[in-house]
């Protein structure tokens, strides 16, 4: 979160060491579609996020879809001044991902993931197998686009739209939603093909062990009189104040998460939720994670475990602008004593288990459909996002 992810492609890195080689995710890549497609898949999980360039020449394209998409961001004369912010800002960005070791990770995370996760349903959900995982991410391949004509020619029964996003954000969730209306809007949908939703899930109590247990790990590196003081920072893509006041269910959706997490620990330290990925003058979200720290630098903290909350893969932002900027660049200027970084749900075998139970839950349940989804912000602007919407509504049905 992971929202607005315009900051994440402007504040960008981490230790190559913790990525996956290139080749290896180009394997990975392959793995998925040589052993999928060995027989007819009965139920498709469509994994929506937003993706990332695997190499540095993808850079630009990433940067100009996003630039380009007024779900996720709007600006005046767009269609000029879009590709002209892309197009400057890519050398900035292509160095940070070499930085991280020349790309996004979050492919293969993604594919390790659906890998996992089609494996334990063909397990507890036999009647509904086999069951085949496809990626589709918003801005960097595969596209959206790509991966719903790859579901049609696989004459898939079922399709499960899950999203990747634990919190949901206009700006990022629904932008991938909108991305298949649109792609359907003009076409005709599959025959005999049935829909469903799983639009977020931040408060399943897996997904929340598995940040908790995250956390336990890292409290552990910290010495036994340090380690009650050591304060744990939830930090989250910030959003701005606009989208908000707008109604955008984000905040609060990460602020339950946060909460529970705390209480599968037992508040055991004390802990705060702070914002990052700001980008541009206008007001965002506070407080931001540098300020954060910089300010509990100044009461005499010194030790902080830093926590990806919104996040289900390592990718950019836990990898650059987490581990490099905060924990690195940060933490030497104004002084802290320890400071470590959670990793992100990743291929957790409890992150794995949440991802079965929330899909076999669903696919058990008499609701194709959250009405949560179907409801708009208070003060929604986006006459796009009503008509997706209303589409959706009538093509998941029970």
């Amino acid at each position: 979160m992971n929202i607005i992810n315009l900051p994440s492609f402007l504040q960008l890195g981490q230790h190559a060491g913790k990525i996956l080689r290139l080749s290896t995710r180009a394997i990975s890549v392959k793995v998925q579609t040589d052993s999928s497609t060995k027989v007819k898949p009965k139920t498709g999980i469509l994994m929506l996020n937003m993706g990332g360039p695997t190499n540095v020449l993808q850079v630009h394209g990433y940067l100009l879809r996003i630039m380009t998409d007024r779900d996720m961001i709007q600006l005046p004369v767009q269609s000029q001044l879009g590709p002209w912010i892309a197009k400057r800002r890519t050398p900035e960005v292509q160095k940070k991902y070499a930085e991280i070791g020349g790309g996004s990770p979050i492919l293969e995370w993604t594919n390790k993931q659906g890998e996992l996760l089609s494996k334990q349903l063909d397990k507890v959900s036999p009647e509904t197998a086999p069951h085949k995982y496809y990626v589709a991410f918003r801005y960097a391949d595969p596209l959206t686009e790509d991966t719903l004509n790859e579901i049609e020619e696989d004459g898939v029964e079922r399709t499960v739209i899950f999203s990747q996003y634990p919190q949901y954000s206009c700006a990022t969730s629904g932008s991938s939603f909108n991305a298949i209306y649109k792609y359907y809007k003009d076409r005709e949908l599959p025959k005999d093909m049935k829909w469903s939703i799983i639009d977020r899930w931040s408060t399943h109590p897996l997904y929340v062990k598995t940040i908790a247990e995250r956390i336990k790990d890292e409290l552990a590196h910290f010495p036994n009189d340090k380690r009650d003081d050591v304060i744990i920072l939830f930090s989250a893509h910030s959003l701005p104040l606009k989208a908000v006041n707008r109604g955008d269910s984000y905040p609060s959706e990460v602020g339950a998460t946060v909460q529970l997490v705390m209480q599968e620990l037992n508040y055991c330290n004390p802990y705060s939720l702070v914002w990052q990925s700001k980008v541009g003058p206008l007001p965002w979200l506070a407080p931001f994670t540098d300020d954060a720290l910089k300010g509990y630098v100044k009461q005499g903290k010194k030790n902080f475990i830093l926590v990806p909350v919104a996040f289900v893969n390592e990718h950019i932002e836990t990898l650059h602008e987490m581990d490099i900027e905060y924990c690195q660049e940060l933490a030497e200027e104004i002084g802290v004593e320890k400071i470590r970084r959670a990793a992100a749900p990743n291929d957790h075998p409890l992150f794995i288990d949440a991802l079965t139970d929330i899909v076999v839950n669903h696919l058990r349940s008499n609701q194709p459909i959250n009405p949560k989804f179907l409801t708009r912000c208070p003060h929604c602007a986006n006459k796009n996002c009503g008509q997706s919407k209303s589409w959706f509504a009538q093509i998941c049905k029970s």
